[in-house]
């Protein structure tokens, strides 16, 4: 028997709609939108004084990073700079065994749900063993992360990232021996995981993710995007995020990370750069042609001072944007999209400088960024609610303190700009409801393993470096 939830309100078409309900198979596909009256026979989720819209989708998410959330917010050894914040991302790698990767990514992964996102792309670079060698299976760690998915009830799409350097010239770093694979290792155990996932349920899929020019030699990142391209799998590299790594790009190819991969061939459609804040005109142009996406990441960009995005001159020229949560600093698609244009306010000293672009405004396109634009950039059909997707949407409180009051015709600019967690009230997966009235089943006990972990950092059992790393520990 098919269900019909019926809101209040329904986003479809860019546009609030009153009357209008999700019918959903029980397969979890949309079947159509429909009024109650059209729907005879479907079994009815009445949804009172709530407006349904399309669920939100992350593009960029490095899960375990969750666990030094205000710890980096503390002066270290190693200084105050994006550098610097890296090497406390390499210690709270270090000590995590597979059941802390699994118990972080579920803390991450809940916070996702709770605040209306429902897919996830997970660019995950953790690999080996602590000391470095592998585990009898390589993709264990990445495993462990879709279970972590699974059970919280998000869609993910797995980008297993390259990782085989710590940059042009330089030795390797023991914080990172875990994350190193050559490139033959790399393309044979993301082989592995490609056959391990080909029976995976519908809410598991996978890309690639060489990590950045820093990370990889250009041979070894050419070969991985060619077994992508004929697999036809997203590829996400980080590109163009710090002067420093554009510096070292230029001392070893002569270009700028995003030139190279243009003069190299390397840029397309099926391509997400995340971050590509240090972009000359050249290399917009360049992104723009091949139809690559930018995956912005305000939130950790802001954290990390890595600088702002020109996004005006980018929608311009025609490219799409997604938003990804990135560290975990802050999980909160909207804060994301609405900070896409705010750092440019402040740049620029004006205001809405995202509106009016090709005739959109600011919040549809904003808020089409948000959920349309990860799934492109994902490869998922997910992103808006339409007969044949699948029923991935969340409900909002429109008597929310956040948002009460609105008349429809406003609401999305609200809900865009103004939105506060408090509002969103259910979240669903293919039509499955993994947040009910602003409640997760398993919380509680995510919230319980999440702590034993972080009391076991904290008292000195995952310690050393960690803690020389992280003077609050």
């Amino acid at each position: 028997m098919p269900t019909l939830y019926l809101p209040d309100l329904l986003y479809t078409g860019d546009a609030f709609r009153s009357g209008a309900g999700l019918l959903v198979g029980d397969d979890g596909v949309i079947l159509a939108t429909s009024s109650e009256r059209v729907a005879g026979g479907a079994a009815v989720v009445r949804m009172a004084g709530k407006a349904l819209l399309p669920g939100l989708v992350n593009a960029h998410s490095h899960s375990f990073q969750r666990l030094i959330r205000g710890v980096a917010e503390h002066g270290g050894p190693h200084g105050d700079d994006f550098w610097a914040w890296r090497k406390m991302i390499y210690q709270a790698a270090a000590h995590l065994e597979p059941d802390d990767v699994f118990n972080v990514a579920r803390m991450a992964f809940l916070e996702m749900a709770l605040s209306g996102i429902t897919a996830v792309g997970e660019f995950h670079y953790v690999h080996a063993r602590p000391d470095g060698t592998p585990y009898d299976d390589p993709n264990l760690l990445a495993k462990r992360v879709i279970e972590a998915a699974e059970s919280v009830g998000l869609r993910i799409c797995m980008l297993r990232a390259a990782y085989a350097r710590a940059g042009y010239a330089l030795p390797q770093e023991a914080g990172q021996q875990r994350f190193y694979e050559s490139g033959d290792e790399y393309l044979r155990n993301t082989e592995y995981l490609a056959a391990d996932l080909l029976n995976a349920s519908s809410t598991v899929s996978m890309g690639v993710a060489p990590h950045s020019i820093r990370g990889l030699k250009l041979d070894d990142l050419t070969r991985i995007a060619e077994w992508a391209e004929v697999r036809g799998l997203p590829i996400h590299l980080h590109a163009a995020e710090q002067t420093a790594e554009i510096a070292a790009c230029e001392r070893e190819h002569g270009d700028p990370p995003i030139r190279l991969l243009a003069r190299s061939g390397l840029l397309s459609n099926r391509m997400t750069l995340v971050h590509a804040i240090h972009t000359a005109a050249d290399e917009v142009e360049a992104i723009a042609d091949a139809g690559a996406v930018i995956c912005a990441c305000p939130t950790t960009e802001r954290n990390l001072g890595d600088g702002i995005i020109d996004a005006r001159s980018a929608i311009e020229r025609g490219i799409l944007f997604c938003f990804g949560s990135d560290s975990q600093a802050n999980i909160n698609l909207f804060e994301d999209a609405r900070e896409l244009d705010y750092h440019l306010r402040l740049k620029r000293q004006r205001r809405l400088l995202l509106d009016g672009i090709d005739g959109e405004d600011i919040s549809s396109r904003l808020f089409r960024y948000a959920t349309q634009g990860g799934a492109t950039s994902l490869g998922l059909s997910t992103g808006s609610l339409e007969a044949g997707r699948p029923a991935d949407f969340f409900t909002i409180d429109l008597d929310d303190v956040s948002i009460v009051g609105v008349p429809p015709r406003e609401l999305l600019p609200m809900v865009v700009f103004g939105l506060e967690r408090t509002a969103i009230r259910d979240v669903a997966t293919e039509g499955r409801m993994i947040v009910q009235e602003g409640r997760h089943a398993q919380a509680a006990e995510i919230v319980c393993r999440y702590r034993e972990l972080a009391g076991r950092i904290e008292s000195g059992s995952i310690r050393t470096d960690f803690q020389a790393a992280m003077p609050r520990f």
